[in-house]
């Protein structure tokens, strides 16, 4: 049913009502259509006085309605309005309500009052992120970057994640102020996205470009480039940090992900913990630990990029590791024995039970290999990081991943070597240069591909 395109009578509203197929939830489906169509403000208005002369009163639900219908319109007044009703018939707003009253008020010259309800907000529940992004990015448009940083370091405190985009706000409202502390805490965000291996994306990049050229007598200019394959920045010749973790670093990390991820799984209760066990104990001497993990609506294409990518990497005389199952042992269209017989030569296989957790077995081959071992898989390995109990642990596992996980591209069978990176590929600093590694696109999750695209900052 479409809205009306003027306000209505009560007489119009009641005819249109009986017309409609199902009259008792005739107003919430107009509603959400005035939503959806985002009709005049004061049509829907007419359709609530209407409500409320009729029933003496108008259902929560058809408030909140409206009440986004104003959000979308950005008409404070009646924000106001609808929340002093709402405050005089409930005692307590759910958060829906408070969603759409703070992201409301804090777009308006009304935004303090945003701040005033988070507060509320905070006595009954925890404030949602959307809660404290609205009030930061209010802050921060009116230059109360001190309010906008302490509403962010209140929201990280409480475990809520900073999206990408409040981030950006406080670069492109930063622009052009001094101030040390505020310097301090922006270099605070770049060595956030840096402990949690995050990229910005090419606007993000070019508003911490112009922020950092911005700092008044800063000096600061920044330079798109190429980091080369040693690890150097063409741009200042500054040598990037190196991907490779110090012996007690990685002694320590394999001792964790053993305890952590290997053990704290039931990867060898799924198959035969002796003979897992003992032959992974004695895997010393592999400097490429390889694994490809099968899609079953691509085994064919999978069997031979297997084929491939074993070629490929034994001309480079490396020796190979291949976990597998042990259904590819069985002759069949998908798995051929002369060719499997054909790679074995090649490479070494181990043939897990069909059940097992195979990147379980992935991670512990590659790391008793010794620090020189390298890995492919397409998996991200997000579920083995997060077993892991700390921060710093968290940390040096995405750093050793950087460094040893061999991405790959296919087209068709053709198995396209990426190799690891010898220099790490985070945010870093020196204090006078800064190096961020930046993606085209925004991208929500995580992925070991790390960008080649790089922002040189320089201080001269």
């Amino acid at each position: 049913i479409e809205p009306p395109e003027k306000p209505l009578q009560a007489e119009e509203w009641n005819r249109l009502r009986e017309s409609f197929g199902s009259p008792e939830i005739f107003e919430e489906v107009m509603f959400n259509n005035m939503v959806r169509c985002n009709s005049p403000i004061d049509v829907a208005k007419s359709l609530l006085t209407h409500v409320a002369q009729s029933n003496g009163d108008v259902a929560y639900n058809l408030l909140i309605k409206y009440l986004a219908l104003c959000v979308q319109q950005g008409q404070t007044s009646e924000i106001h309005d609808v929340y002093d009703i709402m405050k005089i018939r409930f005692r307590i707003l759910e958060s829906g309500a408070y969603n759409l009253l703070i992201r409301g008020l804090s777009n308006s010259d009304q935004w303090r009052m945003a701040l005033t309800l988070l507060e509320e907000v905070k006595k009954i529940m925890i404030p949602s992120r959307t809660n404290y992004e609205c009030c930061i990015k209010a802050a921060s448009c009116h230059q109360e970057m001190n309010l906008a940083f302490e509403l962010y370091h209140e929201m990280l405190a409480k475990d809520l994640v900073p999206t990408l985009d409040v981030l950006q706000a406080f670069f492109d409202f930063s622009r052009g102020m001094k101030g040390a502390e505020l310097q301090k805490e922006l270099f605070g965000i770049l060595l956030y996205l840096r402990e949690n291996q995050i990229y910005p994306h090419k606007t993000f990049m070019r508003s911490i470009k112009l922020w950092f050229e911005s700092i008044p007598g800063g000096n600061w200019r920044g330079h798109l480039t190429s980091i080369k394959d040693s690890g150097q920045c063409p741009v200042c010749n500054h040598q990037l940090e190196d991907s490779d973790l110090t012996e007690e670093e990685y002694n320590n990390l394999r001792e964790r992900i053993i305890r952590d991820v290997i053990h704290g799984t039931d990867t060898f209760r799924k198959t035969s913990p002796q003979v897992g066990l003992a032959h992974c104990t004695g895997v010393k001497v592999f400097p490429v630990s390889l694994f490809l993990q099968l899609r079953k609506s691509l085994v064919l294409l999978c069997f031979l990029q297997l084929f491939d990518a074993v070629n490929c990497l034994a001309k480079e005389n490396a020796r190979l590791l291949v976990l597998g199952r042990k259904h590819m042992l069985v002759n069949s269209s998908n798995w051929k024995r002369e060719i499997m017989k054909e790679m074995q030569n090649k490479a070494d296989f181990f043939f897990a039970e069909n059940i097992s957790e195979d990147d379980a077995f992935l991670l512990y081959a590659t790391l008793q290999s010794g620090k020189h071992c390298k890995f492919v898989t397409r998996d991200f390995l997000r579920d083995h990081k997060a077993c892991l109990s700390d921060s710093l642990t968290r940390h040096l596992f995405r750093k050793w991943q950087r460094g040893h996980q061999i991405s790959k591209k296919m087209f068709l069978s053709v198995f396209i070597q990426q190799p690891a990176l010898r220099y790490d590929c985070v945010i870093q600093t020196t204090g006078d240069t800064w190096h961020i590694p930046y993606k085209d696109t925004f991208e929500e999750k995580y992925s070991y591909r790390v960008p080649r695209k790089w922002l040189c900052i320089q201080q001269k």
